[in-house]
């Protein structure tokens, strides 16, 4: 229970120590007008206020992620803790802040955009791939799963099919209309409730007593899965994630102001952190030790879970409403995947967004395409779904460490994840089934290998963009700076 509330305060102190030293460091300009006023076209471009732009940035970077992902970690016993604290405020939290301000900083780009631009025209074209097929992957699997768990916590009295079809007319409206015609008026009604049903589950953790371990290394998963590098797919949202690098530009699109940035970007990291924290707190306490929890996990997997820990304590009513908050979740990334993936998409096209015949010629395949899928395996597909997302996340690392070195400013704070996050998910699909299936002591050797030479790709790409022509660093724009 100790090591469970410190990591709590550790999480809070990170977004007022560290969070403010990013902040400062990165020397945002309260008087430069954003995106939202110099791009606006009042439909991806608009000024919204600071309480629903965190709130809406919340839920598009929450998913189930914060919920599923740590329960499946918990199996790994209290080091998953280690893993979320350290990742939520010294990676995750960082590369979202990095990745809105260098979106505010860039016309509100996309990290397709921005790869391009800091990292050479070849990554631009791999991350576009990789971002459109973790949107799509996304908001595919974000129309099943929370149609599944409605239909049977409706005891099926809807069939799925109309459920399925509801949700897809849903996800139309909110990627082709304006932001705030859908997504910011409902957005701050679901982020209370998810915030609601969190600290409602943290509380009766503390009261109830339950048991929650404390801190060690020892690696406690049943089937001995190596901590390094699974622990680190299976823990994304609420540690790091590259989703987040797809959803932070459309609230860098809505930022008034540049000093709105720690709380919306760094700030909802940390919320995400700690709704992470208490989910793999729960997985931990509530099953009689992991083989327990391995078992839920076997029968009903972690939407299982999720169901049972919220009953037990919070009761039927109060239990009733944290499942619907995790029902929620999903559609609240899913939407936003599909708006993301029309924005790239018309980003790389060049292809302007003001009218709605436009929008819907982006749109109309990605739901035809995402229709298909909902019709096949998933299974196979999605195991390639961590290993896109870390990887998408790396290479916001690396744009944040460039853009931070360009401006001859500390860029240690993004290089140094970038570089374990590098070796990372070169070990993951070096050793895994999915990839090469090397033995596991062979894939960590020839992962340094390749991290050294990704480590010399960069510095190559920071002589040839200094040896060229004068480098714009941020998109320049006419305002009226304060002097002091």
């Amino acid at each position: 229970m100790i090591t469970f509330i410190v990591s709590i305060i550790l999480l809070v102190i990170g977004y007022f120590t560290y969070g403010k030293y990013i902040d400062k460091m990165f020397g945002t300009k309260v008087e430069r007008p954003t995106p939202a006023f110099h791009q606006r076209d009042d439909v991806d471009y608009l000024p919204m206020k600071t309480s629903s732009n965190s709130l809406i940035q919340l839920l598009n970077i929450a998913g189930v992620g914060p919920i599923f992902g740590p329960i499946m970690g918990a199996l790994y016993g209290p080091v998953a803790f280690i893993w979320i604290v350290v990742g939520c405020i010294f990676a995750g939290a960082v590369h979202d802040y990095l990745t809105g301000m260098i979106s505010i900083r860039n016309k509100g780009a996309h990290l397709p955009e921005l790869a391009g631009k800091f990292l050479g025209k070849v990554m631009k074209h791999f991350v576009n791939i990789f971002s459109i097929l973790l949107l799509l992957l996304t908001g595919t699997v974000f129309v099943t799963s929370p149609a599944l768990l409605l239909h049977n916590l409706l005891d099926g009295r809807i069939a799925l099919g109309i459920i399925i079809f509801v949700i897809f007319i849903y996800y139309v409206l909110s990627t082709i209309l304006p932001i705030d015609k859908i997504i910011g008026r409902i957005y701050p009604i679901f982020g209370a409730l998810l915030l609601i049903s969190a600290v409602g589950i943290g509380f009766r953790l503390i009261q109830t007593g339950a048991p929650i371990p404390e801190i060690n290394l020892k690696n406690m998963h049943p089937d001995g899965a190596s901590i390094f590098p699974l622990l680190f797919f299976t823990i994304t949202c609420g540690a790091l994630s590259g989703f987040h690098a797809t959803q932070t530009p459309i609230i860098s699109r809505t930022t008034k102001k540049e000093n709105n940035g720690r709380f919306i970007f760094y700030g909802m990291m940390i919320a995400e952190g700690i709704i992470a924290m208490i989910w793999a707190a729960a997985g931990m306490s509530l099953f009689n030790g992991y083989n327990g929890l391995s078992d839920v996990l076997a029968r009903g997997e972690a939407a299982l879970v999720v169901s049972e820990a919220s009953h037990l304590l919070l009761g039927s009513v109060f239990g009733t409403m944290a499942v619907l908050g995790v029902i929620i979740l999903p559609i609240t990334s899913g939407d936003t995947s599909f708006r993301s993936a029309r924005m790239i998409i018309a980003d790389y096209l060049n292809y302007g967004q003001r009218s709605v015949v436009k929008r819907i010629i982006v749109a109309a395949p990605l739901f035809v395409i995402s229709f298909g899928l909902t019709q096949v395996d998933f299974t196979v597909l999605w195991r390639y779904f961590s290993w896109a997302n870390q990887t998408t996340a790396t290479v916001a690392l690396w744009v944040g460490a460039m853009y931070l070195l360009m401006a001859k400013k500390n860029f240690w704070v993004a290089a140094i994840p970038a570089v374990f996050m590098t070796w990372n998910i070169f070990t993951y699909i070096l050793s895994q089934p999915i990839g090469l299936g090397l033995d596991l002591t062979l894939s960590y050797v020839l992962a340094f290998g390749l991290t050294i030479l990704w480590i010399l790709y960069f510095g190559y790409q920071y002589k040839k963009i200094t040896a060229g022509e004068e480098f714009e660093l941020d998109h320049q724009i006419q305002y009226q700076q304060q002097t002091t």
